[in-house]
C-alpha cells in the first residue's frame, strides 16, 4: 500500500472511534464504497454521512466505509485537508477527494492590495477571529493578544473600554511613537486618541471584523513608508454575498465582573497595633475606633452587557452588510462605566459585467464614559487611616460633605467657613467617587469609498482609487464639589473639547500578466494624507461668599489647533518565475510636513525572495509534506510621528493672562516662542528578515518560523538643552541608534480529528533583544532619563535610555544585604569605589519589555459541543513595585506626618526600612521585581444549536449558547496586583477584572 505511514500512524485513533458509529437515519440498503485522493491513494478516517444529518461512519484503513442510505440519496464526504464531496448514494461507490488548497489560495491583504497567502515573500500573520475562542472582547485589540508571534498586547487595565498597548518585535523608538499603523478597510487612521475617548479602536464594532492581517517585516511594511516603522495592522471589515438573501444574526451577552486580587494593606486593628509599638499610646489616642476596608468602599461587583445585531445578503450585483451595536460596561471601581454605541455599513456594487467594482464603508460609533482617577480612588484607598470611618456627622467635617478627612483650619472669603482639608493627607476615597463627576461624550465617524476599474479589452490592467476620512468630535466635563477634596470651599465646573479629522486620497494603477513561466505584478501610485486636530478647554472654580471666579481657565488661553500633511510616490513589483521562484520590490517616497526643507522627503525601498521549495521536483513525491517556502526580505521605513507638528521652525503662541503686559489701563497679552529645531529628521529603520512556512498533511499541521535583526537610526529623544540656547529646557533631537532581533515561531495543528471530535492547537513564541547602540550627546556614561515618575521622591525616575542597555532599562542602586538574605536599608555597592554613594553609583538591571513572549490556544469540539481555553505566557519582564516601595518606611514620621495617619502593608512591617536615613532606599534594586508571569485569559464553553424553526424550506434560529470565564487564574512570582504592567511602574492600576460571561448567538 502506497498511504504515507505518517498519515497511518495519525489516523489509527480515528479508525477506532468509526468502528462503532455506522448509523443509518432512514435507510433501508446497505451502501459501500471506498474513498480515495486524487492520485487514488485510499484516504483512513474520512466522514462519510448521509446530508443533512448527524451520525456517520469513517473509512478505514483501505479507505472502505459502508453505511445504511436510500439509493440516491445525497452522502457527504469529508476529510482535514480535503474539499467536501457530495454525491448521490449508490453500491460500490469511489469518490475521490481533491486537495484543499484554500489555506495557501486564501487572499491575504497587503499594502494597496492582496496576494494569495501561498505567495506572499514578507512576514505577515494573517488571523481570522474565532467566534468560539475569542474570549470577551471589548475592542478590536483585545482580539490580538496572545494570537500572534511578535505581536504584544498589554491592555491599559480594567477601566471599561481601555485601549492597549500594541509592540510588533518591540519598540524602534525612543521618544517618537512606537504604535503600529493602523489600516481600517483601507483608509489609514489617525492614532491620537480624542481627549474622553476610551481609545483610538473605539470607532469599529469587534463582531464586525473578519479578518487582520498584521505586517511585521520592513518588505511588507516599508510600502507605508514613514508611518510603518512600529509594524502595520490591516483590520478588513465583514461584507454581503452576492445573489444571497438577507441573514441576521445576533450576538448578545451579560458579564459579571469583580476583582480577582487586592492589594494587602493591615486593616484598623492591626494599624493601631503598630502605631502602638512604632510612636507608642500617644500615637494610638490620635487613631480612630473603625475597621474600615476602604478596598470595600470603591470596589463593586460590575455587571455589563453588549448587543449586536447584523444583516447580510446581496442585491443583484450588490453585496450588503448592515449592523448596529450596543455595550453597555460597569467598572469595578464605583461609578465608572461605559456606554457605546456602533453602526456599520458596507456596500459592494459591480458594474459592466464585473469590471466595474466599488465597496463603500462606514462607521459611525457614539461613546459616553464617566472617568475615575485610579490614582485617586485606589491610591486613597490603600493610603487611608483604617481606624476612620467614611462618613463623621459631627460639625467640621459639613465642610467636607459629611465625609471624614483629614482637616486643618481654613482661612476663606467666607469666615463661616471654618475647615478644609489638609492638601498633605491622603484622600479619602468614597468622597473623591462621590464629590466628583468626570463624563465623556464622543461621536465619530469613518468612511471610505473604493473603486476599481478594470480595463475593458485589457483586463490585465486595472485602475483603483479611494477617498475617505475620519472625523471625531469629544466632550469631557471635569465638575468637583465645592465639599470636596479638591479644588475644597471653590470647587470647579469645566470643560474640554477636542476635535480631528483626516482626509486621505489615493490612485495607484496594477498591472498584471503571464508570459509562459513568467508572472509579473507591477503598480505604482500617490497619496495624500492630511491630519487635523484643534481643541480648548474652559472651567472655573467659584468663591460662594463673592462669587468671584477662581483660577478660571479662559478659550482665548487655551484655544489651539495643529495639523500635518503627508504627500506620498509608491511602486511594487512583483515578479514570479515558473510559480515557485518569487520576487518583491516596492519603494515610497514621503514628504512630511513635520520637517524643514532638506529633510521632508524620505525614500524607503525594500525588496524580498521566496522559494516554494516544495513545488521542485525533488519534493514532488514527498506528498504529505504540503508546503515549504523559503522568505528573505530586506527594507527601510521611517517614522515621523514624534509628538509635535512644527517643532521645525520658531512659532510664537499666546501666554497666559499672569504674562499680560499693560499699556495704560488696558492689559494685554504677550507672545512668546516656543522651542524649535530646524535639523530635525526622519528616523529611518532597517530590517533584515529570513522566514520558514512549513505544512503537513494535507495542511493538518502548519508552521513558520522568523528571524529578524532590525535597526534604527536617527532616534528621536527629549533631551536637556544648555541654559540660553533655546526656548525651552527639554527638546527634541536626533541623538542615536536602537536594535532589535530576535525570533519567532507559530505552529498550528489539529492532533485528532474524528467524525465527532476534533481538537484545534495554535501555539506561537516570540523571542527579542533590544539595546541602545548609540546616543550622541555626552561619553560613554551618558544616559536620558525616561518612563513614569515614582511616589517616593520629588519626580523621581527609576529608568533611563543609554548604550549597550534595553530602553527603558531600570536606574537603580545595587542593594547589599545580610547574611539571612534580608536588605540593609541604605546599604549600596559602591560600583566606582570612591568611597561615597551617590548617582554615579546607580546602575542599569533588568528592564520591564519580556524577552520572551508566548501564545496557547485550544479548542476542542464534540458533536455540538465546543470548549477553548487561551493562555499567554510573558517572560523576563521586570516591574518596579511602587506599592512596596511607597509604603516601606515604617517608622514614626513614616506612619505620622503632616498632621496625618497613612496606612501601610505587612510587607513593609516585615522589611524593616524606616525611611529616616536619608538613604533614598526607594532607589533599590530590591523593589524591581521579575514579573514573568502565565496567564489563562479566557476558558469557553459552548453549544451549537440546529434550526429551532423550518418554514418554506428555510431554518431559522439556529446559533450558539455559551459561557465564558476572563482572567480565571495568573501564575507568578510577582507579589503585586497584576504582573502585566506597561511601561514597568505599578503604581495605582485600575484592576484587571475576573469576569463570567454568558452570551447567545442566533442566525435567523
Amino acid at each position: 500500500m502506497k498511504q504515507v505511514k505518517m498519515k497511518t500512524s495519525i489516523r489509527i485513533l480515528a479508525i477506532l472511534f468509526g468502528l462503532f458509529l455506522s448509523v443509518g437515519a432512514f435507510a433501508q440498503s446497505t451502501i459501500i464504497g471506498q474513498v480515495t485522493d486524487a492520485s487514488g491513494e485510499p484516504i483512513i478516517g474520512a466522514t462519510v454521512r448521509v446530508a443533512g444529518q448527524g451520525g456517520g461512519v469513517i473509512t478505514d484503513i483501505d479507505g472502505n466505509f459502508s453505511i445504511k442510505a436510500e439509493p440516491g440519496s445525497m452522502l457527504s464526504v469529508s476529510y482535514i485537508g480535503y474539499k467536501t464531496v457530495e454525491t448521490a448514494a449508490s453500491q460500490n461507490m469511489k469518490i475521490a477527494l481533491q486537495d484543499d488548497s484554500q489555506l495557501l489560495e486564501d487572499v491575504v491583504v497587503i499594502g494597496y492590495g492582496t496576494v494569495k497567502k501561498g505567495d506572499l515573500t514578507g512576514s505577515v500573520s494573517a488571523m481570522k477571529p474565532d467566534d468560539m475562542s475569542k474570549g470577551i472582547t471589548n475592542n478590536a485589540a483585545d482580539m490580538l493578544v496572545g494570537k500572534v508571534a511578535g505581536v504584544d498586547v498589554i491592555t491599559s487595565g480594567g477601566a471599561p473600554g481601555s485601549g492597549s498597548q500594541i509592540r510588533i518585535r518591540g519598540g524602534s523608538s525612543l521618544n517618537a511613537s512606537n504604535d503600529p499603523l493602523l489600516v481600517i478597510d483601507g483608509l489609514t487612521i489617525d492614532n491620537n486618541t480624542a481627549t474622553g475617548m476610551s481609545n483610538v479602536l473605539a470607532m469599529i464594532n469587534p463582531n464586525d471584523i473578519e479578518t487582520f492581517n498584521i505586517l511585521k517585516d520592513a518588505s511588507a511594511t516599508a510600502i507605508y513608508g514613514s508611518r510603518a516603522s512600529n509594524g502595520v495592522i490591516i483590520i478588513t471589515t465583514k461584507k454581503g454575498k452576492k445573489g444571497s438573501g438577507p441573514k441576521f444574526s445576533y450576538n448578545g451577552d451579560v458579564t459579571v465582573s469583580t476583582t480577582q486580587k487586592r492589594y494587602e494593606v493591615l486593616n484598623g486593628d492591626e494599624y493601631r497595633a503598630l502605631v502602638g509599638k512604632v510612636i507608642g499610646e500617644s500615637g494610638v489616642a490620635m487613631l480612630g475606633n473603625a475597621n474600615t476596608d476602604w478596598q470595600d468602599e470603591i470596589f463593586r461587583t460590575a455587571v455589563s452587557t453588549s448587543h449586536n445585531l447584523s444583516m447580510t445578503g446581496g442585491l443583484k450585483n450588490m453585496p450588503y452588510r448592515v449592523s448596529i451595536g450596543y455595550q453597555s460596561d460597569q467598572g469595578i471601581i464605583k461609578n465608572s462605566f461605559m456606554n457605546r454605541f456602533n453602526a456599520s455599513v458596507n456596500l459592494a456594487p459591480s458594474f459592466l459585467d464585473d469590471h466595474l467594482n466599488f465597496n463603500i464603508t462606514a462607521k459611525y460609533m457614539a461613546e459616553k464614559d464617566r472617568y475615575v482617577d485610579s490614582g485617586a480612588a485606589i491610591g486613597g484607598a490603600l493610603s487611608m487611616d483604617p481606624t476612620r470611618p467614611v462618613m463623621d456627622d459631627s460639625e467640621p467635617y459639613k465642610w467636607l460633605g459629611g465625609y471624614w478627612q483629614n482637616i486643618v483650619s481654613a482661612n476663606f472669603s467666607d469666615p463661616s467657613w471654618a475647615y478644609t482639608k489638609n492638601p498633605n493627607a491622603p484622600q479619602n476615597p468614597v468622597a473623591y467617587l462621590e464629590q466628583n463627576e468626570c463624563y465623556a461624550h464622543s461621536n465619530d465617524f469613518t468612511a471610505n469609498v473604493e473603486v476599481d476599474y478594470k480595463i475593458h479589452g485589457f483586463e490585465d490592467l486595472r485602475l483603483h482609487a479611494s477617498y475617505g476620512g475620519q472625523y471625531t468630535a469629544s466632550r469631557q466635563s471635569d465638575i468637583n464639589s465645592p465639599y470636596g477634596y479638591s479644588n475644597n470651599y471653590y470647587g470647579w465646573d469645566g470643560r474640554t473639547y477636542y476635535w480631528k479629522y483626516s482626509i486621505t486620497a489615493n490612485a495607484y494603477a496594477q498591472y498584471t500578466h503571464t508570459f509562459g513561466a513568467h508572472y509579473i505584478d507591477v503598480m505604482a501610485g500617490a497619496e495624500e494624507s492630511h491630519y487635523h486636530r484643534s481643541g480648548y478647554n474652559i472651567g472655573q472654580g467659584t468663591d460662594p461668599y463673592t462669587g468671584e471666579a477662581n483660577n478660571p481657565a479662559l478659550r482665548n488661553e487655551t484655544e489651539w489647533a495643529t495639523h500635518n500633511s503627508l504627500v506620498s510616490y509608491f511602486g511594487r513589483l512583483n515578479y514570479t518565475l515558473l510559480d515557485r521562484y518569487m520576487l518583491t520590490a516596492t519603494i515610497r517616497a514621503d514628504g512630511s510636513s513635520r520637517f524643514a526643507d532638506g529633510h521632508k522627503w524620505g525614500y524607503f525601498p525594500s525588496v524580498a525572495l521566496a522559494w516554494k521549495i516544495n513545488d521542485e521536483k525533488f519534493m514532488k513525491n514527498i506528498k504529505w509534506w504540503n508546503e515549504f517556502k523559503l522568505r528573505l526580505g530586506w527594507g527601510q521605513t521611517g517614522q515621523q510621528d514624534i509628538g509635535y507638528d512644527f517643532l521645525y521652525t520658531p512659532l510664537y503662541v499666546n501666554s497666559n493672562s499672569y504674562a499680560q503686559y499693560p499699556f495704560g489701563d488696558t492689559y494685554y497679552y504677550t507672545m512668546r516662542p516656543n522651542k524649535y529645531n530646524p535639523d530635525l529628521t526622519w528616523e529611518t529603520t532597517t530590517t533584515w528578515n529570513a522566514g520558514l512556512d512549513f505544512a503537513f498533511l494535507n495542511n493538518r499541521i502548519t508552521a513558520n518560523i522568523d528571524a529578524y535583526y532590525r535597526e534604527t537610526t536617527d532616534l528621536i529623544q527629549e533631551v536637556a538643552l544648555p541654559t540660553l540656547m533655546n526656548f525651552g529646557q527639554r527638546m527634541a533631537q536626533n541623538i542615536g541608534s536602537l536594535e532589535n532581533y530576535g525570533v519567532e515561531f507559530t505552529v498550528g495543528a489539529k492532533p485528532i480529528v474524528t467524525k465527532d471530535f476534533v481538537w484545534d492547537v495554535q501555539y506561537n513564541v516570540a523571542w527579542n533583544h533590544n539595546e541602545i547602540t548609540e546616543l550622541i550627546g555626552g561619553d560613554e556614561d551618558y544616559y536620558v532619563e525616561s518612563g513614569s515618575t515614582i511616589s517616593r521622591g520629588n519626580s523621581t525616575h527609576v529608568q533611563a535610555h543609554t548604550v549597550g542597555q534595553p530602553a527603558n532599562s531600570f536606574w537603580v542602586y545595587q542593594q547589599v544585604y545580610d547574611e539571612n538574605g534580608k536588605p540593609l536599608e541604605g546599604v549600596y555597592v559602591d560600583r566606582d569605589g570612591n568611597g561615597i554613594i551617590n548617582n554615579d553609583d546607580r546602575y542599569f538591571y533588568k528592564s520591564p519589555a519580556a524577552d520572551v513572549f508566548m501564545g496557547l490556544t485550544m479548542k476542542f469540539t464534540y458533536k455540538n459541543w465546543d470548549l477553548s481555553t487561551a493562555f499567554r505566557a510573558s517572560l523576563g519582564n521586570y516591574v518596579y513595585y511602587d506599592f512596596l516601595s511607597n509604603r516601606a518606611a515604617v517608622s514614626a514620621s513614616g506612619l505620622y506626618s503632616n498632621s496625618a495617619f497613612t496606612n501601610t502593608t505587612q510587607a513593609a512591617v516585615d522589611l524593616g526600612f524606616s525611611g529616616t536615613n536619608g538613604t533614598e532606599y526607594y532607589l533599590s534594586d530590591y523593589f524591581v521585581r521579575n514579573a514573568s508571569y502565565l496567564k489563562c485569559t479566557n476558558i469557553t464553553l459552548g453549544y451549537s444549536f440546529p434550526a429551532l424553526l423550518k418554514y418554506a424550506g428555510q431554518d431559522y434560529f439556529s446559533g450558539r449558547i455559551f459561557a465564558t470565564v476572563q482572567n480565571p487564574f495568573i501564575i507568578t512570582k510577582y507579589k503585586g496586583l497584576d504582573p502585566e504592567v506597561a511601561g514597568g511602574i505599578d503604581r495605582n492600576p485600575y484592576p484587571r477584572p475576573f469576569s463570567v460571561q454568558i452570551g447567545l448567538n442566533l442566525n435567523f
